[in-house]
């Protein structure tokens, strides 16, 4: 049956994915459930992957009847928790929300907006921290990316990026038939602070598809609560230093400049304009607090170098190590060919008391 020509173009079906791994986060959930159930343009289906938890698995079962609910079978991470969504997805487009995070009514609308747009294979958008007792006052939002949200640089208006967080991302099918899956070497696993998998997903698609793009359309929002324990300074340190170890492993796989190609412009723009802000909001408001944020962004980036140049220091000793191993493994297999051709002539010549012994 042809439809008419003056009728609206039928959107795209969209499957919502949601990974969860443990029963302390379950009133989180729920709340993640329902915020994508109650969409102005609602999902064609909503999909709870649990990572290597039965008992959770069969309690998301009970309480949504109605939602797909699979199980991660591969190797325990947030990676692979994701990978199981995809395979599970039936929509043309697939995005991604956190457990603990809590999507605008009008979330899918805004994304969905910008797939009118063939050449976007990808669209993300803000994503607002939402703190369980009040943002501390040395908290820079400079580093709400320790969080998993936006942070002070990023674009305020829908632009082209290079990379989308995973808490509010998605992207077409065709992205993960083409490119494959998130790779499980990176990437969160239960509470450790490691990160990346995303990232080098939305570069490995940039990279493949240098003529299509990625968006991010702060209008599609979400909401992410931040526990109390990621206020405290050991939880920002850890993070940042993490950071850095999971931005060296990055760049092993899409190459450091399509790796740290954002980072410069961050460290060299968007730091020292918030190092300066603080300082000033200091002189204004006669207390401490900006200069707390201002020594905040100095060590979360001295944290994320120290992370940064353990990893690559790691990973380059490792490929030397690999490499000398490689060159003794093939001296010692040219020796042995060289003795071989040495004694194979020998080994063939009959002994010069053979013909005697047989005839005599």
């Amino acid at each position: 049956m042809h439809r008419d020509s003056d009728q609206a173009p039928t959107r795209p079906e969209v499957s919502v994915v949601i990974c969860t791994f443990t029963e302390q986060r379950w009133e989180r959930l729920v709340c993640a459930v329902e915020s994508v159930q109650q969409q102005s343009v609602p999902p064609d289906e909503i999909i709870v992957v649990v990572d290597h938890n039965p008992p959770l698995y069969e309690v998301i079962r009970s309480r949504f009847p109605e939602v797909i609910v699979g199980e991660n079978h591969e190797k325990a991470g947030l990676s692979e928790a994701r990978n199981s969504g995809v395979a599970l997805a039936r929509g043309a487009i697939i995005a991604f929300i956190d457990d603990d995070a809590v999507a605008a009514p009008d979330w899918l609308e805004h994304l969905l907006a910008a797939y009118q747009d063939e050449q976007v294979m990808g669209v993300g958008g803000a994503i607002h921290s939402v703190w369980a007792s009040g943002r501390p006052a040395w908290f820079p939002r400079e580093f709400d990316w320790v969080l998993g949200c936006t942070y002070v640089g990023s674009p305020e208006e829908s632009a082209p990026v290079q990379r989308l967080i995973g808490c509010n991302m998605s992207f077409r099918r065709e992205v993960f038939d083409r490119i494959g899956r998130f790779r499980s070497e990176i990437g969160r696993v239960g509470n450790r602070p490691f990160a990346g998998e995303e990232t080098e997903f939305s570069i490995r698609a940039c990279q493949h598809s240098p003529d299509r793009v990625i968006l991010f359309v702060p209008q599609a929002r979400v909401d992410h609560h931040v526990p109390n324990t990621r206020a405290r300074w050991s939880y920002f340190l850890s993070r940042c230093y993490a950071e850095g170890l999971s931005k060296a492993l990055l760049s092993r796989f899409v190459g450091y400049g399509d790796g740290l190609k954002m980072e410069w412009s961050y460290v060299l723009k968007t730091l020292p304009r918030g190092i300066l802000r603080g300082v000033l909001d200091t002189i204004r408001q006669g207390n401490l607090d900006g200069v707390a944020r201002a020594l905040a962004i100095v060590a979360g980036l001295f944290a994320t170098v120290a992370g940064f140049g353990r990893c690559t220091i790691s990973i380059h000793l490792a490929n030397l190590f690999r490499s000398r191993s490689h060159a003794r493994a093939r001296a010692r297999a040219s020796i042995g060919q060289r003795k071989s051709r040495h004694t194979s002539p020998r080994q063939a010549e009959p002994s010069p008391n053979t013909e005697e012994s047989v005839t005599g």
